[in-house]
């Protein structure tokens, strides 16, 4: 016979322990699965455990208002809290904590207003902790990126140190003052070799004699129309003459300078000549007389001339030491440069700016020097260490290329405007008097007082600018030009 006990509740007890010592609640029919648990605030059934906030660490990031409830335990999670402000804003925000029975915005609270550096780029990078290994030292930057998120430095563009083709060049002369050698658009290579002129043709290496001066004379200058279809001859006996050079015939003569014709430019319509005479002659060919003007201004030999791109300045280079700028409107130089303390053979304008002008000076000078023909300022002047014999500024790239006499004898590529070398080039073995540029923009070729015309890759295409090839549009080897 059972209990009345176990009847009723339908459990088997413990001697001893009745229905009130175990405290049971009753649940609705329908079985929710959940517990009613107590938070600090109230009391609330919920599917989720809630977990108690007293204890977290809300104040120190100013996420809760008022002091916690709870003290917080001594060691692990005040160091991590330090820890971890002083990894994120730098050692200098460190500061003890305020204990929970001191007066409440206490200097000392690491989040009181009188901390001023908070949320601020840091310019001292002394502050940061040079041990850690999250210290704005190690990652680079003090805004948080690294160093290995920005590019890596372009590597600088190589050129081929050896020139790729040498022609034998006989009886070319080694006389500063002369300009024997020019490269047409129609890509023909013009060389002066005593009394004559030969054409040498890139594109299959074919040569053609185009003239023969005679014994009395002999060739100082010579340059292709822009075209490239007609080439200017100047003479040792003052003379210049123009030929058609595809089919080596003389097209005119004319005559004006009382001696050698040392120097030749074209632009557009006009040819220009300068001579040892220390005059500038302006020809015509459309015209009937000889030349259509005459500039003076040179105390001595001209022995350089260039036009600018847009044909509105003339610059000429003499051995007065003088850089003269002139414009079609005046007979008199618009600037009178004179800075160099040698010959100024080299110049050259820039394509890529208006008004850009540079000049070389020879051995007692040694200096490219920039000038801003609009205000006569110079801009830079670098000592290169030898004479200046050469300078031709490239139409694919902000670069230029000059060649050099006394002592080196050296081709050497400088990026403008930093003048910064890109190579040296060695190979003549005496200076380097002549220089041209292909029309492509990539190849140059130089002449020297050892007989020989080399060819060298310098310059990168127009369309990609990658490193020039050591192989170029000819084949290694040695020929010779007549």
């Amino acid at each position: 016979m059972e209990s009345p006990q176990k009847t009723k509740t339908g459990l088997n007890l413990p001697a001893g322990m009745n229905q009130t010592s175990l405290r049971l609640e009753t649940f609705s029919s329908s079985f929710r699965g959940i517990s009613t648990l107590s938070s600090p605030s109230k009391s609330t059934c919920s599917d989720r455990f809630i977990p108690c906030r007293s204890s977290s660490r809300l104040h120190a990031f100013d996420l809760q208002d008022k002091e916690p409830t709870t003290p917080v335990k001594e060691g692990g999670n005040e160091t991590y809290s330090r820890l971890l402000k002083s990894e994120l804003f730098g050692s200098d925000f460190v500061s003890p904590l305020s204990s929970p029975a001191g007066g409440q915005g206490s200097a000392s609270s690491p989040m009181s207003p009188c901390t001023s550096n908070m949320l601020r780029f840091k310019t001292d990078r002394s502050n940061s902790s040079p041990c850690s290994p999250f210290s704005p030292s190690i990652l680079g930057n003090d805004n948080g990126l690294s160093s290995d998120s920005s590019p890596p430095p372009k590597p600088p563009r190589k050129v081929p140190k050896t020139s790729h083709k040498v022609l034998d060049a006989p009886s070319l002369q080694d006389d500063f003052y002369l300009n024997v050698v020019d490269w047409s658009s129609q890509n023909v290579l013009a060389v002066g070799l005593g009394t004559c002129v030969y054409l040498w043709t890139a594109s299959n290496s074919k040569v053609t004699k185009l003239c023969d001066l005679g014994p009395n004379d002999s060739v100082c200058s010579l340059q292709w129309t822009r075209e490239g279809s007609y080439i200017s001859v100047g003479t040792s006996h003052g003379q210049v003459q123009v030929w058609d050079g595809t089919q080596c015939k003389r097209v005119r003569t004319m005559g004006g300078h009382q001696t050698r014709t040392g120097v030749l430019a074209w632009n557009s319509r006009i040819l220009s000549s300068g001579s040892r005479d220390r005059n500038i002659l302006q020809h015509d060919i459309r015209v009937q007389s000889d030349y259509v003007s005459k500039l003076v201004g040179h105390k001595s030999e001209v022995c350089g001339l260039k036009w600018s791109h847009d044909d509105r300045e003339l610059a000429s280079g003499g051995n007065d030491n003088q850089l003269l700028v002139w414009n079609n409107h005046s007979q008199q130089p618009i600037l009178k440069l004179t800075e160099h303390t040698a010959a100024v053979k080299a110049i050259t304008w820039s394509p890529h700016q208006s008004s850009l002008l540079a000049s070389g000076g020879g051995t007692a000078d040694r200096c490219i020097r920039f000038w801003n023909t609009t205000n006569g300022h110079q801009l830079n002047s670098i000592d290169t260490g030898s004479q200046v014999c050469n300078l031709a500024w490239s139409k694919n790239v902000n670069e230029i290329v000059s060649t050099h006499g006394y002592s080196q004898n050296q081709i050497m590529l400088w990026k403008y405007p930093s003048m910064a070398k890109v190579a040296t080039l060695t190979g003549h073995s005496m200076r380097v008097l002549y220089l041209a540029t292909s029309p492509d923009g990539q190849t140059i070729v130089t002449g020297a007082g050892d007989e020989t015309l080399r060819f060298w890759n310098v310059f990168p295409s127009v369309k990609m600018q990658t490193p020039v090839r050591d192989t170029g549009l000819w084949s290694l080897g040695r020929t010779q030009i007549r």
